[in-house]
């Protein structure tokens, strides 16, 4: 039977619970951060404490402490090393409709649920059936205006509502208003070209970069692959060399075809999901 760690106690999946007034249920008032356990330990642990402090500062939730120990906890008590794990910090319940109560009157919740994966790195395989096929969605990015990137809060609506026009699609490619790339729904996507990768820009699209889009990028510049960001739009991706999706869960998943063109992968998208199998064998296993 699966456990969950919910406000600091270990408990079976089917007693697992909120009470009907917290927020995040109303609100979506909730930070969240998903990660990956390799070999029973996070990958890149530094990096999405920082993303999920970095929304409960913008939300004025304070960050709860022993966060990392509780997910140990989780792990250990599901008997899992390699998974994907997520951490939803929640306000907890009090307020007058969207008014929060005030920081010295927030009671955090945190809950941990962990999901298992495959084993990674050289000697394990992906959690996907093969290339991806994609989509682009019709509904759009909030401009950052309305709703800040780089911020991961409960109640992601757009995600939902692209997902939601997939046939038999893997992964929806998002816009924002102007008709620029954004990203996948639940992930980094990137193309490559004679000119090297290409991925969209957090300083002219409303994108948050995760983890592991990040980790790609380091893994390609010491390979002397350059790495360039702009702005794209859906045709840049049906027309490339090779394209790639990048995400915790995924890791480095090649695009088969997006809108029906297919694109499939190639030595770059190859030789990126070797390094990355490669380092997470050295450090994890």
């Amino acid at each position: 039977m699966s456990l969950f760690h919910v406000d600091g106690e270990l408990v079976p999946a089917g007693e697992a619970c909120l009470p009907v007034r917290d927020r995040s249920l109303a609100y979506g008032d909730a930070a969240v951060e998903t990660m990956r356990a390799y070999g029973g330990r996070i990958h890149r642990w530094e990096e999405h404490l920082t993303g999920l402090t970095r929304t409960c500062e913008a939300l004025s939730i304070p960050v709860p402490d022993g966060l990392r120990a509780r997910i140990r906890e989780t792990l250990s008590a599901n008997d899992l090393a390699d998974a994907r794990v997520d951490l939803t910090v929640t306000r907890g319940e009090g307020g007058d409709g969207p008014t929060p109560p005030s920081p010295g009157e927030t009671d955090p919740t945190v809950v941990v649920a962990v999901d298992p994966l495959p084993r990674g790195g050289r000697k394990g395989s992906p959690p996907w059936d093969g290339p991806a096929t994609v989509r682009t969605a019709a509904t759009r990015v909030p401009p950052a205006a309305a709703r800040p990137p780089g911020l991961r809060t409960a109640g992601d609506l757009t995600a939902v509502l692209a997902r939601l026009e997939l046939a038999e699609e893997d992964e929806a490619l998002v816009r924002d208003v102007d008709g620029a790339v954004v990203g996948g729904a639940a992930s980094d996507a990137c193309f490559v070209d004679q000119g090297g990768i290409h991925a969209p820009d957090p300083e002219t699209v409303p994108v948050s970069p995760g983890v592991v889009r990040g980790v790609a990028f380091e893994h390609a510049r010491d390979q002397g692959i350059p790495v360039t960001v702009g702005r794209y739009d859906p045709r840049d991706f049906r027309t490339a060399e090779e394209a790639f999706l990048a995400s915790t869960t995924w890791g480095i998943r090649p695009v088969g075809s997006v809108d029906g063109v297919e694109v499939g992968s190639g030595p770059v998208t190859d030789l990126l999901r070797t390094v990355f199998a490669n380092r997470i064998e050295a450090e994890f296993y």
